[in-house]
């Protein structure tokens, strides 16, 4: 039973999120040939203050017009 883990900076929509998880299990099943029904996707949005690059957040990034 394949499970795939996402870690995400937050900010997509419910919307993306979906069609992330649909096309990421749809792409295991059709490398990996497991059914679609054994396949889980597990999302975690983390949020900008919670992840770093080099020496600053990403909030800190964004908010200096890094990214």
């Amino acid at each position: 039973m394949p499970h795939i883990q996402i870690a995400l900076a937050e900010g997509r929509s419910p919307e993306q999120l979906n069609r992330m998880i649909k096309e990421v299990a749809e792409a295991v099943e059709r490398t990996a040939g497991a059914s679609r029904a054994a396949i889980t996707v597990h999302v975690t949005e983390v949020p900008l203050t919670h992840w770093g690059n080099a020496d600053s957040t990403l909030q800190e990034r964004r908010d200096a017009g890094a990214f």
